[in-house]
């Protein structure tokens, strides 16, 4: 009883706190106004127009050439361009658990179901996962343009890797081949952060032509660095899979 009294006074102070400071009208407070917010000062704004060193115009599709990011996805600009160091955090971040998943469930043998797999089971999801596989390579290949990039991009390539993993029990993925891939990929993350480092001055400096705003070939080091992260997170998730349906060997 004690802990949910606290815990709503803690909520109380909390929304009294944010309260107090969105509807305020005095200075010196966290927040403007409600409502008066200077748009042209806020870093958002920046991000949107790809300006975030101070170089002011107005970005238009398919025609601005050479922006400071030239990722037609607002989100791609901020997640693998002005905040990259920081993604490839999240990217390490899962490195981690998957690392502790492995040593703590990693087995030698093929879990075996109890009610084997059909025929129409087996058939359909070979034709669904190759769907999913292609559409996957597609989100994060094409994440500078469209919503999507290397997280969603990679859980679809895993969530077909899963796919097969329950349609045959026989199932398994060469483990040594994706182990290979991630740590590959995420080695070449590290080259082009340095890289970056060494031609601009900072870790993952958009160091390649941005191109035209709106087509494939544009953004620089955006689409790779996608790429990356795609094949990272497909195999790291992939591994998974396969360490939770693998069992000790008797």
């Amino acid at each position: 009883m004690m802990k949910r009294v606290i815990a709503a006074l803690l909520i109380l102070v909390l929304a009294l706190f944010i309260y107090g400071n969105l509807y305020s009208t005095g200075e010196g407070k966290l927040f403007p106004k409600f409502g008066n917010v200077n748009l042209s000062e806020r870093v958002s704004n920046k991000f949107i127009n790809k300006n975030a060193n101070g170089e002011n115009g107005v970005v238009t599709y398919k025609e601005t050439k050479d922006a400071e990011s030239g990722s037609a996805n607002m989100v791609t600009s901020i997640v693998v361009n002005y905040r990259s160091f920081d993604t490839l955090g999240e990217v390490t971040v899962l490195f981690v658990s998957a690392l502790g998943v492995g040593l703590l469930l990693s087995g030698k043998s093929r879990m075996k179901f109890k009610t084997p797999p059909n025929f129409i089971l087996k058939a359909g999801v070979r034709i669904i996962a190759g769907i999913i596989l292609i559409t996957g390579v597609y989100i994060f290949i094409h994440g500078h343009l469209t919503p999507g990039g290397g997280f969603p991009g990679g859980s679809m390539i895993a969530s077909a890797v899963l796919l097969f993993y329950i349609s045959d029990d026989e199932f398994r993925t060469k483990v040594k081949s994706f182990k290979f891939l991630e740590g590959t990929a995420g080695s070449l993350y590290l080259i082009f952060g340095l890289l970056g480092l060494t031609m601009g001055g900072y870790f993952l400096y958009n160091f390649l032509p941005t191109g035209v705003v709106g087509e494939l070939f544009s953004a620089g080091i955006v689409p790779i660095i996608y790429i990356f992260v795609g094949l990272k997170v497909g195999s790291e998730l992939s591994n998974l899979i396969s360490d939770f349906l693998s069992e000790e060997g008797k």
